[in-house]
């Protein structure tokens, strides 16, 4: 008997099952039903428009560090699909990739559109049904089978269908609202909050600063174990780059639960530690003793932003190197590795929204996806409790997960 399969989202993890689903059983008939007008509008904007679609991984100690959230199941599922079978799959179909220095993968022609258009290729070539325009309000488990309902608001020609098997791949939702759909089922659920966003800073010293970009730095919480590495961009709101991205995604709930007000410490010289701070400070004092102290300053900075952290260490940028006492110093290197501001609030990363919470683990077997609860009803993407850091490793989640869901439907189906 031909299967009947719908797939509610037409994102990442949606597009992709649907495609893996259609190579291992061609004859199924799988619709993926889309709330927006475009499929995959995500992955149109992530990186920057030039789609962050995986990472290398060779930087990663340990599973926990990039996923704050679903790091256990993730370990799991990366077996059976890692992101070197990402990579492979891509290349394939004929996308050529490129791996940068920080081990982020990207398609070489630095296009998200190219991600997208191999995708919907695809997805017309083997027969998949898109059908956009059509959210879904609401889903029953009812004689064996799915049955779905369309927002009203949506006009569809048919209000209702039915499905044998559905996957759920909606992805993060910033609200429970739009988790309304799964109301019927008996669930459980954890409350979402955003995890991937940049910081307001009322500091309009530093925010004049906006466009200045430290290569290496650490933006901390104090009084928490909440850090993040890598690039800090200064903004005109406040901060953002991956350093500031890392840190909303591990703390996301404790920012939550704080209103996003909170101390915020920077680290602006990341990469060193406090003796080699100490040291480079020493070596410049005394290298450039007769100079001004705002003229002289470390290769990853630039002058504006030195002369910034000069004035908050209470020194005139017009003293020279040699009057320094060691009370400054002390001041200076003090600044140079735990800057701290005050947090008012949170902004959201360009096009980006990334939250955690969702359907939680527990509904779900570890290794299929498939809802204990209803047989034959699945989650992939960041409709489940799972998100990442920035660095590609949210797609990889929602590659990782359509794919493992499309092996798990076709055991059912054999």
């Amino acid at each position: 008997m031909k299967q009947t399969i719908a797939i509610i989202g037409g994102g990442a993890a949606g597009c992709f099952c649907a495609i893996a689903v259609k190579r291992l059983l061609p004859h199924a008939d799988v619709t993926v039903y889309e709330g927006g007008r475009k499929a995959l509008a995500k992955v149109a904007v992530t990186g920057g428009g030039r789609c962050n679609l995986t990472n290398s991984f060779r930087q990663v100690e340990h599973l926990a560090a990039v996923y704050p959230r679903g790091e256990k199941l993730m370990k799991r599922l990366l077996k059976g699909f890692s992101a070197a079978d990402v990579c492979r799959w891509f290349e394939r179909e004929g996308v050529r990739l490129v791996t940068q220095t920080d081990e982020c993968v990207f398609p070489k022609s630095q296009y998200a559109m190219e991600i997208v258009d191999t995708l919907l290729s695809l997805m017309r070539q083997l027969g998949v049904t898109l059908k956009l325009g059509h959210r879904v309000s609401a889903i029953a488990h009812e004689d064996e089978c799915y049955r779905l309902t369309f927002s009203p608001a949506d006009n569809v020609q048919q209000p209702t269908v039915t499905a044998d098997m559905a996957v759920v791949t909606t992805g993060g939702s910033p609200t429970m609202q739009g988790l309304q759909m799964l109301a019927g089922l008996d669930l459980e659920m954890v409350s979402p909050v955003p995890s991937l966003f940049s910081v307001c800073v009322a500091d309009r010293a530093l925010t004049q600063l906006t466009g200045t970009v430290v290569e290496h730095a650490t933006a901390a919480l104090p009084g928490t174990k909440f850090r993040g590495e890598g690039p800090l961009l200064i903004t005109h709101w406040g901060m953002s780059g991956p350093a500031v991205l890392k840190l909303s995604s591990r703390a996301a709930r404790h920012l939550h639960g704080c209103g996003y007000q909170h101390d915020l410490c920077i680290n602006w010289c990341g990469a060193m530690t406090l003796p080699e701070v100490e040291a480079m400070i020493g070596e410049m004092s005394v290298a450039h003793g007769r100079k001004q102290v705002s003229t002289v300053y470390p290769p990853h900075l630039n002058s504006r932003l030195w002369k910034l952290l000069v004035d908050r260490s209470q020194i005139r940028g017009e003293q020279r190197w040699a009057e320094l006492q060691k009370k400054q110093i002390n001041r200076l290197v003090n600044t140079l590795t735990a800057d701290v501001y005050r947090m008012t609030g949170k902004c959201r990363f360009k096009e980006e929204f990334v939250t955690c919470g969702g359907v939680a683990l527990s509904n779900v077997n570890l290794s299929t996806l498939e809802c204990k609860q209803h047989e034959g009803l699945y989650f992939a993407g960041e409709v489940l409790d799972v998100d990442a850091v920035t660095g590609g490793f949210n797609l990889q989640a929602a590659w990782t997960m359509g794919h493992t869901v499309a092996v798990a439907i076709n055991k059912k189906c054999h």
